[in-house]
């Protein structure tokens, strides 16, 4: 046999016009995720914000609690500082007025002894009796 030229080797690649027709569609597929995924990280970037925003609000309003607490720590602290000093104040009288009570009592005991003594002596003068020498 003759030698034949071999065959004409057929190209597996498919026609260019299937060719751009199939990069069309991954591109398009790819396109289509490419949006979705940008969605979903605006959807999660939104979801942020409002935890951001409520969190904000939130330590706003702890920051004005402390603030109105700190004033009325203050002021407590103030008031109660007046009334230790006003307790001292009395607790210093009052210790003042029973050693000045204390000294009245002695004194009108001293003088109520004296006195009954003297009350004897006069009994005695009065009733002739001789006094103790």
């Amino acid at each position: 046999m003759a030698d034949l030229p071999p065959p004409p080797q057929q190209s597996t690649r498919a026609p260019a016009g299937l060719q751009a027709a199939a990069k069309g569609a991954t591109l398009h597929t790819c396109n289509s995720e490419l949006v979705k995924c940008i969605e979903d990280m605006y959807d999660k970037r939104q979801e942020l914000q409002e935890q951001i925003i409520r969190e904000e609000e939130e330590k706003a309003k702890i920051q004005f609690d402390i603030r109105m607490l700190n004033e009325r720590l203050q002021r407590i602290s103030e008031s109660l500082q007046r009334k230790i000093l006003a307790r001292d104040d009395y607790d210093k009288t009052i210790e003042e007025t029973e050693a000045a009570y204390s000294k009245i009592l002695e004194s009108s005991k001293v003088l109520l002894s004296v006195l009954k003594r003297e009350s004897a002596t006069l009994s005695k003068k009065k009733t002739g009796a001789p006094e103790p020498s």
